[in-house]
């Protein structure tokens, strides 16, 4: 999931201490919940996002930041819908459009999470996650060139983004080619990405 704060981030005290000159600033009480949530602090991040929402109820992020808590506590509808509700209040943020997609992706529709990556890599071409989210739908759909093409659009942009040397690494075994799966393993792990145990044992035989 990805969210985005437009602030700049703040300790919890003094962000709290700031409110109470100004309590219905907004946009300290999005700051609170940012910090909060750096803070692992989620109950009273939620508290924060909603205070923010019942002053200004079309900003968008806090819908995204209240979605990023429910797939937290494993609630994916609840994600899905404050994904929807920004993307509603702001129809070209590519954040929630990209969200609304990995959702799709977990509760295993595939067809659907194509739609909205599609459309947040409309509004955004440089969205990495959205990049790799749809390289993974193509591979569910039995795709795994439309996974390898897309992954490798996320690599021009970082270089070392590990998910999409997993994505590529995951097609090229799904088309029989595990010497060059093992490439895309290596470069992944060395990311820092952590490969599954069972995918790099299957590989092993290949060295």
């Amino acid at each position: 999931m990805k969210n985005r704060a437009d602030y700049g981030p703040k300790s919890v005290d003094a962000l709290k201490a700031a409110l109470q000159d100004n309590p219905d600033s907004a946009a300290l009480l999005y700051n609170l919940g940012v910090s909060l949530v750096a803070d692992r602090n989620f109950d009273e991040a939620k508290k924060a996002f909603e205070e923010v929402l019942a002053l200004e109820p079309n900003i968008a992020e806090a819908y995204v930041q209240l979605g990023g808590l429910a797939m937290h506590r494993g609630d994916l509808d609840e994600c899905l819908k404050m994904n929807k509700k920004a993307a509603e209040v702001r129809p070209r943020f590519a954040v929630p459009w990209g969200n609304i997609g990995f959702v799709h992706m977990q509760q295993q529709d595939a067809d659907k999470a194509v739609k909205a990556l599609k459309k947040a890599l409309s509004l955004d071409p440089q969205f990495i996650q959205a990049h790799t989210t749809l390289g993974s739908a193509y591979l569910t759909l039995g795709d795994p060139d439309g996974c390898i093409m897309q992954c490798t659009k996320a690599l021009e942009i970082e270089p070392m983004f590990g998910p999409a040397y997993n994505n590529i690494g995951l097609a090229y075994l799904e088309k029989g080619e595990p010497k060059k799966a093992i490439m895309y393993f290596d470069k992944a792990v060395e990311t820092g990405f952590e490969v599954e145990a069972q995918v790099l044992a299957e590989i092993d035989q290949y060295r």
